[in-house]
């Protein structure tokens, strides 16, 4: 997999093309945080003048691009519509039983962000998001990415996430399908 061969501004494009229209929600590089906020979400009591939903990615990574765009394409209607979708987020530092929790809301989207990375012929890595704090053995959570994989390429993705996974496969000249022989769990 050529690394050199990703642009962040391909993948703002491809997500643009895909999601601004029908969703109102763009994709943007942001700072040392990942981040997603709705349009005119109220902070401070000062409403927003932003008019679109924004994924905000940290130091313009194409790989915390895919993963938060992940994140997005998991959220439902509801969840769309609260900073970072709602969901708790406790920071570096966690302790085993604490990154445990952390993992189980991270199974579907790793397994979606996978699927898209190897769409665009760009590496997965699997992230514990724990750099500074008691991971622990993930091998179950890795496991458990790879058999949430398994169970989209048998079952089809999520509507969005397969209109994104189609972009980038015809972008990059990859696989139409998911292709199993190209996922291995002793990769991630």
């Amino acid at each position: 997999m050529n690394q050199d061969n990703h642009h962040i501004e391909d993948l703002i494009n491809l997500f643009d093309k895909c999601f601004y229209e029908s969703f109102n929600t763009r994709l943007e590089k942001g700072g040392d945080y990942p981040l997603y906020l709705p349009a005119f979400l109220e902070e401070n009591g000062v409403e927003s003048t932003r008019p679109y939903h924004v994924i905000l990615f940290a130091h313009g990574f194409y790989s915390s691009a895919l993963h938060e765009i992940s994140h997005w394409l998991v959220a439902g209607k509801e969840r769309r519509q609260l900073e970072d979708f709602g969901y708790w987020y406790e920071p570096d530092g966690r302790s085993e039983a604490r990154q445990r929790e952390f993992e189980q809301v991270e199974v579907k989207p790793q397994a979606i962000e996978w699927i898209l990375a190897t769409a665009a012929g760009f590496r997965y890595f699997a992230s514990a998001d724990n750099l500074t704090g008691n991971a622990g053995d993930n091998s179950a959570f890795k496991q458990a990415v790879y058999t949430q994989v398994q169970h989209y390429a048998q079952h089809g993705l999520p509507k969005r996430a397969e209109q994104l996974r189609q972009a980038l496969s015809q972008f990059y000249g990859t696989a139409d399908h998911i292709d199993l022989s190209q996922f291995h769990i002793e990769r991630i």
